[in-house]
C-alpha cells in the first residue's frame, strides 16, 4: 500500500501497537506524527525508527491541554491529515469491588475522552476523503473477570467510532475500527500473573499477536483498498473472541 505524501497522526505512537503502525505507515512512504507522554519513549522511538518523515509530539491525549497541543502543532505545521489512528489507550484490572475512583477515572480519561476529544479538536484538520481509526479491543465484547472498566472504555471507544462513521460521512471520511487480540506489546508483557499463557490458551491459534500484524491490518482500512468500508470492526485477535466463547 502506498501512502507517499500522506500525514498520518498516531495517539499513543510510541510503543506497541502505535509504534509498530507508525513504521509501517513511514516504510509505506507517509509523513507521520506520534504522540507520547513520555519524553524518554518518544525519543527511543525516533531513534529505532531514524527517519525524517516521523515528528513527536509530547502530549498527554487523556486532558484538553494535552489535545489542544496537538492541534496546534498539526496547525503550525502547516499540514492538513490524510490518516488519524487513535490510539492512546491503558489499562488497569481490578475487581469491581476493589476499583478505585483515580484507577477509573485514568481509564476512561486516557481510552474514552481522549479518543474523543482528540478527534474533536482534528476534525477541521482532517482532509475530505481521509481515514479515522479508532483502537478498540475484543474486550469490548468479552466478559474478563477484572476487567470490567477497561471493557467498558473499549465499548464506549467502538460506539462512538460507529456514530462518529455517520456524521463524517457527509465528507467523505471513513470511520473504522480495529480490535486486536492479545498482542506482544510492553503493556501487555507487564501484567503479573501468567496473563500471557491465559492469553495464549484463549486464542484459536494458540498464539500472542506481534504488533506489526495489527498494524497491517490499520494500513488497509486506512488505505483506498478499504474505500467502501466504513463504522466497521476489524477483529485482529487470532480467532480469540470465537475460541474463548466456546
Amino acid at each position: 500500500m502506498n501512502f507517499t505524501d500522506k500525514n498520518v497522526v498516531i495517539t499513543g505512537g510510541s510503543t506497541g501497537i502505535g509504534l509498530a503502525t507508525a513504521k509501517a505507515f513511514i516504510n509505506s512512504g507517509a509523513n507521520v506524527w506520534i504522540t507520547g507522554r513520555s519524553v524518554n519513549n518518544l525519543q527511543k522511538a525516533t531513534e529505532e525508527i531514524a527517519s525524517p518523515n516521523l515528528k513527536t509530539v509530547v502530549s498527554d491525549t487523556s486532558n484538553l491541554a494535552g489535545i489542544t497541543l496537538l492541534e496546534k502543532t498539526i496547525v503550525d505545521s502547516g499540514h492538513t491529515i490524510d490518516v488519524l489512528f487513535l490510539n492512546a489507550g491503558m489499562f488497569a484490572f481490578s475487581s469491581i469491588e476493589q476499583t478505585a475512583e483515580a484507577v477509573f477515572d485514568a481509564q476512561f480519561n486516557t481510552n474514552v475522552k481522549g479518543a474523543y476529544f482528540t478527534l474533536q479538536k482534528l476534525i477541521p484538520h482532517l482532509v475530505n476523503g481521509s481515514a479515522v481509526l479508532f483502537n478498540s479491543s475484543v474486550v469490548a465484547t468479552a466478559t474478563n473477570i477484572g476487567a470490567s472498566v477497561y471493557s467498558a472504555t473499549k465499548a464506549a471507544v467502538s460506539k462512538i467510532a460507529q456514530i462518529a462513521a455517520n456524521e463524517l460521512a457527509d465528507r467523505k471520511i471513513r470511520v473504522n475500527i480495529v480490535s486486536p487480540g492479545p498482542t506482544s506489546t510492553p503493556g501487555f508483557e507487564a501484567i503479573p500473573g501468567g496473563a500471557e499463557e491465559m492469553a495464549v490458551a484463549a486464542t484459536a491459534l494458540q498464539r500472542m499477536g506481534n504488533p506489526d500484524e495489527i498494524a497491517k491490518a490499520i494500513l488497509f482500512l486506512a488505505s483506498d483498498d478499504a474505500s467502501f468500508v466504513t463504522g466497521a470492526e476489524l477483529l485482529v485477535d487470532g480467532g480469540y473472541i470465537n475460541y474463548a466463547l466456546k
